[in-house]
């Protein structure tokens, strides 16, 4: 199974390429690592590793004005890889896809990221431009 855990430099210049004004919305999907494996042999479950994650990146995502728009608890892929399992499914709001590129540059979250590359099995972070929710699909 191939693992998805930072974006490539091709694909994050394909998100930098997008427009940068305007809210956007960052669809999470998280499979942990039953155990996280630091560079300098730390362990720790990888549910720790990413905890410690959010309290470090957190703080920053919040002042650059990012919140939690939709967070819920994965059940089934009923269309899919059967074998397909998340921990954590949420979407993070940024007002600007500009936000979402000062954090990741930020000193402070460039520490803490290396919380969630120990934590992370594999991962889908998909950038989507939000819409009025309503009734019908699509």
């Amino acid at each position: 199974m191939e693992h998805f855990v930072d974006p490539d430099r091709e694909r994050f210049g394909q998100f930098k390429d997008l427009p940068r004004e305007g809210r956007i919305h960052m669809l999470n999907l998280v499979r942990l690592k039953k155990m996280a494996v630091y560079e300098d042999g730390t362990m720790v479950t990888g549910e720790e590793a990413y905890g410690a994650y959010a309290r470090e990146s957190g703080p920053i995502f919040q002042r650059l004005g990012g919140r939690i728009a939709w967070s819920g608890k994965f059940e089934l892929t009923l269309i899919g890889p059967a074998d397909e399992r998340w921990d954590l499914c949420f979407i993070a709001e940024y007002p600007s896809a500009e936000a979402f590129i000062t954090m990741l540059r930020d000193p402070d979250y460039r520490k803490a990221v290396r919380h969630r590359q120990a934590a992370v099995e594999t991962s889908r972070l998909i950038r989507m431009r939000p819409r009025e929710a309503g009734s019908g699909f699509g």
